[in-house]
């Protein structure tokens, strides 16, 4: 019986979907984009290996024509086959631009010959779904050149900045057109850091008890405690840190700064002092709803009160979406459908009463020029939602995320917080001694006339804030202290004083979520690319977390020098803005993509014109690059010493090291940029480059304890006393350069040890300290035919006998600290499976496992303290990233072995046939069939 094909792009969507629709629909997945621009060389087809073009997958010389190729060809098998029997094909993809694009590839790769229906929702629910089959639309073209163009774009930015990186700082790292914004702003933000001067300055805040006139009426307390800050000393106002500059100087002569000295001058002059209340203001208080989630207000509340990295949010988000329980999440609308508002209505009346519903429904409005998002808010899906903890059957985020997400939708619907703010001023007098730049024409000793001032904000009626207050701390939090009811007139005595000492902070790093929110602001990217992108610069070095702040590598500052030395324009704030809103304009059709596609590659044909824009072509061309010298672009200024000579960090093949004349040190890896003051980096550069441990027995030179890019190591001789290279072994790991004896380094020289010979095929059998850890091996080390195990201490590599080689030999093969590993340290239980997390020591260092997902340590991690919530944090990165991928070796299966007897009636065969098949080859050779090129139409 004929069935209508329904494609959608994850798995997890298809079975949700699946189970809304009866048996005449066959529900499957593309699993994600099953084509694509060629990764690498190997995947460029044959009739195009030719081209010089071809490793960038587009060619800008024909139009910036993709090269697009199969990427998932074992799932386009299996909807060909699908589609064999189907009658309709039902594209349901998601109904952004991406979406678009991977319904085209699908219709370019299966070429169905049966009707196709362009299939959209926003919420995967049996209304939302049914709507959709029967409201089917055409292809948008105008959507697929916008992420075409996009594709290109980012291709051509990415393979064409990417070499010069590696060229000219190291290798292995990547540029783009968000990620490289996103670093410059990290850094620019720890440039900040790194010239920010501190400041000191004091504060006193007392404590009053208040004493309301007699006549004051009915309803006021006879005495209440308050606090009030000292602002203001004989007429000037007291300095706060945001008087001071980045350099720790005053803005403004017009303030007093308060030290040590006249801080507790004056409070023990105040001591039991009375105040009069001067001035008593108050103004309205009124405060709305925040607008319904999108995608980047949920990552920043994510973070904010659950914890959340934008990684982690979105692949819960994804889990909410494809299971039915809230609408699309990659949106910039804050628009609510009518079935929405009402279900929203419905909810604030039945919970909070209809005292805390507005008259008409609250409609939220945002100045979005592209149309390729969804167009409504994120929200809980359907008309019946889940109360706050109704979702737990998709695991612990989701369900924390599902609540947030209807806290905030509701609550979008409810009356405006309000109440009053009030700020009272209180005047006295003290009598102490304080300098006279203090006094402001007082005398020194004698009376100083001050003022205190005391905010609070009274709410009357909370509204929304009742469902969704505002985060503990934050920018958007209200100060809500409850202050007496004083009139101008009346009094107030200081029953007790607290100076305090303040100095001023530096601009704070960017986290997760104040990145997101500056890149919102900038219109730099969309917001369901942060978290990726966010992932991208970490997993490229380029920016490693401390606790949430995300902290620049040395290598961030180099690439990020480079780009604004040589490649402006392209990590210019506006530019990249703007490249979005062209974006924008080729989606809605007011802009063709090959134009402006021609305009970035090319830039403007004429050198002759007078500030005529370049191309990309030209900026990355091998004349152009010559002028680029690495030692400058790779140098990072520290300071200067007492002598005048620089102090650079610079970033080296082996990683960032300091450099002052011909004096070099590695820096630690867990330092941050501003931590590298010219102090810190003077006391690195004074510690001992060697200590000398004896001398060597068999050579007669120095035995030497030397630091190295990987740690310390020993070293027979120093590089120019020989001409061959100096016998090293690194030091194990309990071991310390500063107690290392001469015993302990001929031990280790003594390294790779013969523990003997296999009498059974006489073998030698060594043990080495390797990179990974000790082990021993027989045979050809290098070789096919050498066989290696794993030791499982450092101490077996002097102590391990033949008989326990041996024994080690004759056992199957594992990896080191296989048996301990499995039983490694549990530290919780993973929210979202509700699967135990295991710390293990691995191959490649720590990791956390929940027993399906491998997630490795990162720098700055620290195995001991790790948490639960970083552990699942880092899991849930690792599975956005899906299965790992198979080797090409496990693969490829064995091709079975003949039988004996099979092999005979071959070989007998193939002999007759042998002659028969030369002469038919010469008859009838055939030129080799020429591969078409994929259509990019």
């Amino acid at each position: 019986m004929a069935t209508s094909l329904v494609i959608v792009e994850s798995p997890a969507k298809a079975r949700t979907i699946s189970r809304f629709l009866g048996d005449d629909y066959v529900v499957e997945s593309s699993v994600g984009h099953i084509r694509d621009l060629p990764r690498n060389a190997s995947e460029v087809p044959a009739a195009y290996k030719s081209e010089q073009w071809a490793t960038l997958g587009v060619n800008p010389d024909d139009g910036f024509k993709p090269l697009y190729v199969v990427t998932a060809r074992d799932q386009v098998r299996r909807l060909k086959s699908l589609l064999r029997s189907a009658d309709q094909l039902y594209l349901a993809t998601d109904e952004d631009r991406e979406g678009e694009a991977i319904a085209w590839h699908l219709l370019e790769v299966l070429n169905p010959q049966i009707p196709v229906h362009r299939m959209v929702f926003h919420e995967i629910t049996a209304a939302a779904i049914r709507a959709a089959i029967d409201n089917p639309r055409d292809l948008d073209r105008r959507l697929v050149d916008a992420q075409e163009a996009r594709r290109i774009f980012d291709r051509l930015y990415g393979y064409e900045v990417s070499p010069v990186l590696w060229r000219k700082v190291a290798p292995r790292l990547s540029a783009g057109r968000v990620q490289s914004v996103a670093n410059r702003l990290i850094v620019e933000r720890e440039r900040e850091r790194m010239a920010f001067r501190a400041a000191e300055y004091w504060s006193i805040t007392a404590t009053l008890d208040a004493e309301p006139a007699a006549a004051g009426g009915p309803g006021r307390s006879s005495t209440e405690q308050f606090d009030a800050s000292l602002i203001s000393l004989n007429g000037s106002r007291i300095a706060t840190g945001r008087d001071f500059d980045q350099q720790g100087a005053l803005r403004s002569t017009e303030v007093a700064v308060l030290d040590g000295g006249a801080a507790a001058s004056l409070t023990e002059a105040m001591g039991g002092a009375r105040f009069a209340v001067s001035s008593r203001e108050s103004k309205p208080y009124r405060r709305r709803p925040p607008a319904p989630f999108i995608t980047s207000t949920l990552q920043q509340a994510a973070a904010g009160r659950l914890g959340f990295s934008a990684s982690r949010t979105m692949a819960a988000a994804q889990r909410l979406y494809e299971n039915g329980r809230i609408t699309y999440m990659r949106t910039d609308s804050t628009t609510l459908s009518a079935q929405a508002l009402d279900t929203a209505r419905r909810t604030v009346v039945g919970r909070y009463g209809a005292e805390n519903l507005p008259p008409k429904p609250r409609i939220y409005t945002r100045k979005v020029k592209n149309a390729q998002e969804a167009h409504e808010a994120i929200r809980p899906a359907g008309e019946n939602w889940p109360a706050p903890g109704g979702v737990t059957d998709l695991g612990g985020d989701a369900g924390r995320l599902y609540d947030l997400v209807w806290q905030r939708t509701i609550a979008s619907q409810m009356i405006d917080a309000t109440g009053e703010t009030v700020t009272i001023r209180l005047a006295g007098t003290a009598n102490c001694e304080l300098a006279p730049a203090l006094s402001a024409g007082s005398s020194a000793t004698g009376q100083h006339d001050l003022e205190l001032s005391a905010a609070g904000t009274v709410v009357r009626s909370p509204g929304f804030r009742l469902l969704y207050a505002p985060p503990p701390s934050g920018p958007d939090e209200e100060p809500e202290r409850i202050l007496p009811d004083l009139d101008a007139g009346d009094s107030a005595t200081a029953v007790s004083l607290e100076p305090a000492e303040h100095s001023t902070n530096p601009p704070a790093r960017f986290t997760e979520a104040s990145l997101v929110r500056r890149l919102e602001e900038l219109g730099v990217g969309r917001p369901s690319t942060y978290a990726s992108i966010i992932e991208t610069i970490q997993a490229r070095g380029y920016v490693w977390k401390k606790g949430s702040s995300l902290v620049p590598a040395f290598t961030a500052f180099a690439t990020v020098g480079l780009m604004e030395r040589h490649f402006d324009h392209l990590v210019d704030y506006a530019l990249t803005a703007r490249m979005e809103e062209n974006l924008d304009e080729i989606a809605s059709g007011e802009r063709d993509a090959e134009p402006w596609l021609t305009e970035f590659y090319f830039g403007d044909q004429d050198a002759k014109t007078p500030g005529g824009v370049r191309g990309l072509r030209y900026l990355v061309s091998d004349d152009r690059l010559a002028d680029i010298d690495p030692a400058e672009i790779n140098s990072i200024p520290i300071g200067v010493d007492a002598d005048g000579e620089s102090v650079v960090a610079r970033v080296g093949r082996f990683g960032p090291y300091l450099r002052r004349g011909e004096a070099t040190r590695p820096l630690p890896d867990d330092l941050a940029p501003d931590e590298l003051t010219i102090e810190r980096a003077l006391e690195l550069l004074s510690e001992p480059t060697e200590r000398v441990l004896g001398t060597d027995p068999d050579t007669g030179l120095d035995i030497l304890v030397r630091p190295g890019r990987f740690g310390p190591y020993v070293s027979v001789g120093r590089p120019d006393e020989t001409d061959e290279r100096p016998r090293t072994a690194s030091l194990l790991g309990p071991q310390s350069p500063e107690t290392l004896t001469l015993e302990d380094a001929l031990q280790l020289l003594s390294l790779p040890r013969t523990v003997g010979v296999d009498p059974s095929d006489g073998e030698e059998i060594v043990v080495r300290n390797g990179r990974f850890g000790p082990y021993l091996t027989k045979g050809s080390d290098s070789g096919k035919t050498a066989e290696n195990r794993s030791l499982e201490s450092e101490e077996q590599l002097f102590t391990l006998t033949l008989e326990e080689a041996l024994a080690l030999l004759a056992q199957p093969r594992r990896r080191r600290g296989q048996q301990a590993a499995n039983t490694g340290r549990e530290i919780g239980q993973d929210p979202d499976s509700g699967k135990a997390i295991t710390l293990r020591d691995g191959r490649f260092g720590p990791y956390v496992t929940d027993g399906e997902y491998n997630a490795s340590l990162r720098q700055g991690d620290d195995a001991e303290t790790l948490t639960v919530e970083r552990a699942t944090e880092l899991l849930t990165m690792r599975r956005a990233k899906g299965p790992a991928k198979k080797s090409a070796a496990r693969r490829k299966q064995p091709a079975k072995k003949k039988s004996s007897a099979k092999k005979r009636a071959a070989k007998k065969v193939g002999a007759k046939k042998k002659s028969a098949a030369k002469k038919s080859a010469a008859r009838k050779k055939s030129p080799p069939r020429k591969q078409s090129r994929p259509s990019s139409d």
